[in-house]
């Protein structure tokens, strides 16, 4: 989870924190059993790092704002349906891609355990965001009634994507009204205030917080309740990831006239395999080159069959996903070597391909 997300999730704690302090009224759940409510909301999205806007792994979207529409149904006293619509603003990191316009349709389910302010909430998402796909989401909110028709709400959800394990993560505020009349009086929701008697000594013990996976966040503040003790955390008890840029070079030569892969260069080909196994996410450009000697068309012919020479091998030997390797043969146009020597042909007969990819891993303590 980023510094943003846990920014905007401290923000809307102290918000909680404030606003229940300062309560007003709130209907009694019977009234509100058959009313309809709309509402508008804004929502700031952190978005998963390996959502990409391309094949490129430097495309990567970053964040998300947006607002919208929602229209809900309370059926029990304790749960609500509820269908929202939001358009999304998606935010890329490096400025050189283009975001696409995205959106976001849920059906939740909103669960009021004590029939009054807070809630769980949890339903599907169709998430529109470079591509269409479905996604399951969870989360909690606060209900600040304004007054027995109106309210405001504040929400924080994570979603899981199960076709790309994507996980993204969600602060939403809104503002809602109820439609239909209110026949009965306004409740007030009355702490219940129990007197116990017990020991100093026992009293502490009640009150003592439990850290179960020993990361120095407290059970009922954490997260993430299994980090490994290696790991270091951020405050609500989540590994707190680095990246890690790692690079992988091919070049393969050839002799005149000739596309056939010399025996010397397989293991060079095998280690590319290799890293494209590691990271099946990536995706490589296999470029052919030729020197100056001969005529441009037949140049670009041979460097295009050098190209498809060194593809082949990955694909049918290494089993790498042909639509993951791309061949290209530029025939004269790149040279590296200027000059009619022979050091010089021989150095533009060549392959080049390079893919980079960006790994991320658990800052340690």
């Amino acid at each position: 989870m980023t510094k943003r997300l846990l920014a905007n999730t401290l923000l809307l704690s102290s918000s909680l924190i404030i606003l229940t302090a300062n309560a007003v009224d709130a209907p009694a759940a019977e009234n509100l059993v058959g009313n309809l409510y709309g509402g508008l909301h804004a929502l700031r999205m952190d978005i998963d790092g390996d959502r990409l806007i391309t094949a490129s792994p430097n495309s990567e979207l970053d964040h998300a704002n947006g607002f919208g529409l929602e229209l809900a149904y309370r059926f029990t006293e304790s749960a609500e349906f509820r269908l929202s619509h939001s358009l999304l603003n998606l935010v890329k990191k490096n400025p050189v891609f283009k975001a696409p316009d995205g959106s976001s349709t849920t059906l939740d389910v909103l669960y009021f355990p004590t029939q009054q302010n807070f809630y769980l909430v949890g339903g599907v998402d169709h998430l529109v965001m470079v591509e269409s796909k479905p996604s399951l989401n969870i989360g909690a909110g606060y209900r600040h009634y304004l007054s027995e028709r109106a309210a405001l709400y504040f929400e924080g959800k994570g979603d899981y994507q199960f076709d790309n394990s994507h996980k993204d993560w969600t602060a939403k505020i809104g503002l809602i009204y109820f439609f239909g009349e209110t026949k009965k009086p306004v409740k007030k929701a009355i702490p219940v205030i129990k007197s116990v008697s017990a020991k100093p000594a026992d009293h502490v013990a009640n009150i003592a917080e439990k850290d179960s996976d020993k990361d120095g966040i407290v059970d009922k503040l954490d997260h993430c309740m299994n980090t490994p003790m290696s790991d270091k955390v951020d405050p609500i008890g989540c590994t707190i990831f680095e990246e890690e840029k790692l690079s992988m070079e091919l070049v393969v030569n050839f002799d005149n006239n000739k596309a056939i892969v010399k025996d010397q260069y397989l293991p060079e080909i095998r280690r590319v395999a290799s890293f494209l196994s590691i990271y099946p996410h990536t995706n490589i450009v296999i470029e052919g080159h030729t020197s100056k000697l001969g005529s441009e068309t037949y140049n670009k012919k041979i460097s295009q069959q050098r190209a498809d020479a060194v593809a082949a091998i990955l694909v049918e030997q290494y089993d790498i996903d042909q639509r993951r390797v791309d061949a290209v043969g530029y025939g004269e146009e790149r040279l590296i070597k200027q000059g009619d020597s022979s050091a010089a042909h021989a150095a533009n007969r060549r392959i080049e391909a390079k893919v980079d990819v960006v790994k991320r891993k658990a800052t340690l303590r």
